[in-house]
């Protein structure tokens, strides 16, 4: 019989996180992930380690994300050294996911959807 998942049975999800010479972060899941809100506070703990105090743009590659939960959405609705934030993504589902959290949850600092890494980079640059 399938039990419904409880927080013990979700294994961690391993993101990478970088920062590019170009002063940018870089966030990227794994494919087919689904980003619980514990995943979610350890990349934003990242994020504030690596920034320290400076702020930085960020990009989040979410194109292979299979799922963001409340939970992780609510962590990422904290405010954190990300001056910006660039959420790319390509399917149709990467932008609702990001449109609901652009719309409902109110991000900390600007941020937007771009179906185009290029134009995310260059929105993040410009700004």
């Amino acid at each position: 019989m399938n039990q419904p998942a409880t927080p013990q049975d979700h294994q961690e999800v391993t993101f990478e996180l970088v920062l590019e010479d170009t002063g940018i972060l870089r966030l990227t899941w794994p494919r087919g992930s689904r980003i619980q809100a514990a995943d979610a506070q350890r990349a934003m703990d990242r994020v504030n380690e690596i920034c320290g105090e400076s702020r930085h743009p960020m990009i989040v590659d979410m194109a292979t994300t299979a799922d963001v939960t409340r939970g992780a959405r609510s962590v990422f609705a904290k405010p954190c050294q990300a001056s910006r934030i660039a959420l790319w993504g390509s399917s149709p589902v990467d932008r609702v996911i990001a449109n609901f959290f652009i719309g409902i949850m109110q991000p900390p600092c600007p941020t937007k959807f771009f179906t185009s890494e290029t134009e995310a980079l260059r929105w993040l640059k410009e700004h």
